[in-house]
């Protein structure tokens, strides 16, 4: 998230909070879809972390990227912590670690997406360059410790890194540690949320599998295909992986206000000044848990905004809905991603195909597959099927998703060719995670170093 926001409307009712998440409905012809993607920069000499301060620095990307844009600085403290887009939408912003992230505006087709990618990458490289700095796009840091993972100056970040050890084994190395690729999509009513939300938990964990890039850490193989996708099982499960109630049907926009609620809150914001509120729900906090702590201790919009932002389920619901199972990637898994959950989800025949396809799978079965992904991706195995078999149905349904799009690029070719890199992972039941272990194993003498060239924007 680029900036969090301010918003003073007051609330009072939970009822309010649930029709801002139902305001976020519109009708399918004004769908869109945003696409998020993360990487770590490094300096090309000797495979190193880049520090936020200094000449050759992450704040100089950042000034270099907004001489070249144009874009609106976004400050925290004094320090340039990310840019939003003068129009469009889209936005630049750094996760704990340094991990540069791009926050595509919302478009309309795949294809604009990948247009986006490769002018933002164009660009980066641009300002990048002359530092020495290029860009890993992987999910998971291959080499560096946590103490050798630089720190942002951005104040949500510090109240999170204090708070994450309490609540879970990995939260830290999540922050700092893992990169990811995201994208943002609409629906229409309640209803359509709620399959789609529904058909997006139970296929989350397909997503991790084909897209599993996070093989090693701290120099060696670290026993997982996707570490990302382990990290997310012990990071704070009172707010992070499956929402039982989003599985199973009947699902509405108060179940996840009503669980929502009951999440510890990081933050709000007064002033531009942060105050630590990781002692009180959010539902305390509605019924005057801070008054006497905070001068401004009613609840506004704005907090629960930024509330909602700090929740981590596998698909996180906003006005929008945020698929956010995939490690990080190369460019090519930059537009992948979108497509698949597009084809599936985007599509009224497809998504009927999806919630047909994954009827049987209860809340346990999905729980379970979860859990068994990280190890052993693709040849994991729900209700008897391993998930390759799996994939190569889910990825026929987007394809005809795609196809009843009829989105067509400037040669005439519909979105489908987005799924090309998934249709050779499951043909070969490969991920990018196994061919670099492969590559560990073989020509790279067992040593992760050539990951940064082979992996590098």
């Amino acid at each position: 998230m680029a900036r969090d926001t301010t918003d003073d409307t007051p609330i009072s009712t939970t009822s309010e909070l649930a029709a801002y998440l139902a305001s976020g409905a519109k009708p399918e012809t004004q769908f869109r879809l945003g696409t998020e993607h993360e990487k770590f920069a490094f300096f090309m000499a000797d495979n190193s972390p880049v520090p936020y301060f200094g000449e050759a620095s992450i704040s100089a990307l950042l000034n270099g990227m907004q001489a070249r844009l144009g874009w609106e600085p976004i400050m925290d403290a004094g320090h340039i912590i990310g840019l939003a887009a003068t129009s469009g939408g889209g936005a630049i912003s750094l996760e704990p670690g340094g991990q540069f992230e791009l926050s595509g505006a919302p478009l309309e087709t795949l294809h604009q997406t990948a247009d986006e990618t490769v002018e933002h990458l164009e660009v980066l490289r641009t300002v990048a360059e002359p530092l020495g700095i290029r860009f890993l796009g992987i999910g998971g840091s291959p080499k560096w410790t946590l103490a050798e993972t630089p720190r942002m100056p951005k104040s949500r970040y510090d109240i999170m890194t204090r708070y994450m050890p309490k609540v879970g084994r990995h939260g830290l190395d999540m922050m700092y540690r893992t990169c990811t690729i995201q994208v943002n999509l609409d629906f229409s009513s309640e209803a359509d949320m709620a399959k789609k939300m529904q058909v997006g938990m139970k296929l989350q964990s397909l997503a991790t599998a084909l897209f599993a890039s996070s093989p090693f850490t701290e120099g060696k193989p670290n026993g997982y295909l996707s570490w990302r996708g382990e990290i997310w099982r012990d990071t704070d499960n009172q707010r992070a992986g499956l929402l039982r109630f989003a599985v199973e049907d009947g699902f509405t926009f108060e179940h996840y206000v009503e669980w929502a609620l009951d999440v510890p809150m990081y933050f709000i914001v007064r002033d531009n000044t942060y105050h630590d509120c990781t002692h009180v729900t959010f539902r305390q906090f509605m019924n005057g848990a801070l008054k006497g702590e905070v001068a401004e201790w009613q609840p506004t919009l704005g907090d629960w905004t930024n509330h909602l932002s700090t929740l981590f389920p596998d698909v996180r619901l906003k006005r929008f809905l945020e698929m956010r199972g995939a490690d990080g990637g190369p460019l090519s898994h930059i537009s992948a991603l979108p497509a698949f959950w597009v084809g599936l989800l985007y599509d009224g025949a497809a998504l009927e195909a999806a919630r047909e396809l994954t009827k049987g799978w209860d809340f346990e079965a999905v729980a379970a597959l979860r859990d068994a992904v990280p190890t052993q991706g693709l040849t994991a195995v729900i209700n008897g099927r391993p998930l390759h078999a799996v994939a190569a149905d889910v990825l026929d349904i987007a394809r005809a998703g795609l196809k009843a799009r009829g989105r067509l690029d400037a040669q005439g070719r519909d979105e489908t060719i987005h799924l090309a890199p998934l249709d050779e992972i499951v043909a070969t039941k490969t991920s990018l995670a196994d061919s670099l272990l492969a590559s560990y194993e073989g020509d790279w003498n067992r040593s992760v170093d050539p990951v940064f060239k082979t992996c590098q924007y």
